[in-house]
């Protein structure tokens, strides 16, 4: 499934380097095109295994080839809009207006006893992980896992 270049990935880089630095288990590591398809059938894929936290990078902007977040829409039996709204205010402080513009970036949804992060360039990579899902990363999973 992987057709983009791991080393072009640097978003993805910060993710494994964020998580690992604070001693969470990185179990896979997957890219693939942004390609909504290919994007489902691997989110399902790794819900159905048991991954408790699945975090995707890229296609979360508002090009027309930008599709990551509507790949998993139908999969979500969940939505915490406050995830995104906080994201984004984040965000603002950092870029400003061009924080409107993070349709679907900053979403965290949870399904299949799973939860989502879907983001984007590296700068919100950072900036989603060190402010918002590390520090709750331990609750998340932990409300997943009873559910």
């Amino acid at each position: 499934m992987t057709h983009a270049r791991f080393e072009n990935d640097s978003s993805g880089a910060t993710i494994r380097e964020l998580l690992q630095r604070e001693r969470h288990d990185v179990v896979r590591y997957e890219v693939v095109r942004d390609e909504p398809t290919q994007i489902a059938a691997l989110v399902r894929a790794m819900a159905d295994t048991g991954c408790k936290v699945i975090i995707t990078n890229g296609g979360t902007g508002i090009a027309r080839r930008d599709s990551t977040f509507e790949a998993v829409d139908a999969l979500l039996e969940k939505r915490l809009p406050g995830f995104g709204e906080l994201f984004r205010m984040l965000s603002y402080a950092d870029i400003g207006p061009g924080a409107m513009a993070l349709a679907g970036n900053g979403q965290a949804p949870m399904a299949a006893r799973s939860s989502f992060a879907c983001l984007g360039r590296r700068a919100a990579v950072q900036l989603a992980l060190e402010k918002l899902i590390l520090p709750e990363l331990a609750h998340l999973v932990w409300e997943t896992v009873r559910q």
